[in-house]
């Protein structure tokens, strides 16, 4: 089954249209017909191969919201008509001692994720949701509940997850001090999910301009990073703190803002090594760590999280033809804050 899709060819050329194969929908696989598809920074990193290991051609897109418009003989969750999602995985051994833990993302056969992926049924790498459909094992598609707005909804497919699982891991909750670096894609679903889980959140960030919608967003404090003055005010004094950012930056200066036993998560991935200096740690015995999106069944359990506390994310909505302008802004940290696709505008220039 074809369908069309937009692709990079290499790592210097811009997205193009694509036309690539789907599988028919098996006996367990529902087939989804895509409404709108989120855009990561990873995105951005895979399709210009700035992590390494990019095949080409390539179909980003890991936050899938679509409709269901075929669903095999024994799949049971879902119907024809129901509002769906895909996030960064579309399959894994499902017999490992991680994947039995429903923590599928670390799946010690190697997760098969949405893009970018060798293809169990097809042959050749998996391609994402920049296309007109998809085909996945209902095992990895989500229900996403009908009290969220679905374009808004599909960020948390990736930055959502992201940011809440580790916020839950470490259970967060009313009472304690909670820091996020970085006002970005990841950062504003951050600071969201750590208020709504009762914490006092303080923002980080390097650009005075976001101030005041860091506090729209729900900060209870916000931390000019590049004031030393007003970071020295927060010495030894978090519980948690979330790092978002993909960029270098002084991961001490972060580190020593933790309380005795407090834990730093980082979420965003430099393309270049972090240098920790240990005495950050062993100096208040803190805990440096990372954590890489969820399981389908805690990113279920964060979608329903969402659809009770009306959360989404902040977007603005692009055509598909406008995607390499939507990489060039990411780039520059232009949008507010969170770029997601309207693939009706794929289907109505086919």
């Amino acid at each position: 089954m074809k369908t069309n899709s937009y692709a990079a060819q290499s790592a210097t050329t811009p997205l193009a249209p694509f036309a690539i194969q789907r599988r028919d929908p098996g006996p367990h696989d529902v087939q989804i017909d895509i409404l709108y598809c989120g855009v990561c920074h990873t995105d951005v990193h895979i399709a210009r191969n700035e992590w390494q290991g990019t095949i080409y051609p390539c179909v980003p897109g890991h936050e899938i919201i679509g409709r269901v418009t075929k669903a095999g003989a024994h799949v049971t969750k879902f119907e024809e008509g129901d509002t769906v999602g895909v996030g960064c995985m579309v399959d894994s051994c499902r017999t490992c001692e991680n994947c039995k833990a429903d923590l599928e993302q670390f799946c010690e056969a190697g997760a098969t994720f949405t893009y970018n992926a060798p293809d169990k049924h097809l042959g050749g790498m998996t391609y994402g949701g920049y296309s007109g459909s998809v085909v996945v094992d209902e095992a990895f598609v989500l229900q996403i509940p009908k009290a969220l707005d679905p374009a808004a909804a599909a960020p948390l497919l990736c930055a959502g997850i992201t940011t809440y699982s580790p916020l839950r891991h470490y259970n967060v909750a009313k009472g304690q001090k909670v820091g996020v670096v970085g006002l970005g894609g990841l950062g504003h679903m951050g600071m969201k999910l750590a208020k709504s889980f009762g914490a006092h959140v303080v923002a980080f960030t390097h650009s005075q301009g976001k101030v005041a919608d860091a506090l729209r967003l729900g900060a209870d404090e916000v931390v000019y990073s590049k004031n030393d003055t007003e970071m020295k005010k927060h010495l030894n004094s978090f519980h948690f703190i979330l790092d978002t950012v993909s960029a270098q930056h002084d991961i001490n200066a972060y580190l020593v803002m933790l309380k005795r036993e407090g834990t730093l998560t980082q979420v965003g991935v430099p393309a270049e090594p972090l240098a920790v200096q240990v005495g950050s740690l062993i100096f208040g015995r803190r805990n440096f760590s990372g954590s890489l999106i969820g399981g389908i069944k805690e990113t279920q359990e964060m979608l329903d999280f969402c659809g009770r506390n009306n959360i989404t994310a902040d977007i603005e909505i692009v055509p598909i033809q406008r995607i390499n302008e939507a990489y060039d802004r990411i780039v520059k940290n232009d949008v507010k804050y969170r770029f997601v696709i309207d693939m009706a505008s794929l289907k109505a220039a086919s």
